[in-house]
């Protein structure tokens, strides 16, 4: 029974570590993509809308 909880444990960490890792690589590569746009039109950055007041500002990384 010991085992179990182990394993289980394990498996749990595993998952969320799992989880964390592709979460953080799916932003390195929207920053890579959001760059080469950038870097293609030669604009100097992407300027979000801020839904609650309407202002145009930088996004934030």
């Amino acid at each position: 029974m010991p085992q179990l909880i182990f394993f289980s444990l394990v498996g749990v960490v595993a998952y969320v570590g799992y989880r964390s890792f592709v979460r953080e690589a799916e932003k390195i590569t929207a920053k890579a993509k959001r760059a080469e746009a950038e870097r293609r039109t030669g604009s100097q950055g992407t300027l979000v809308k801020d839904p609650k007041t309407g202002e145009y500002h930088l996004p934030k990384d």
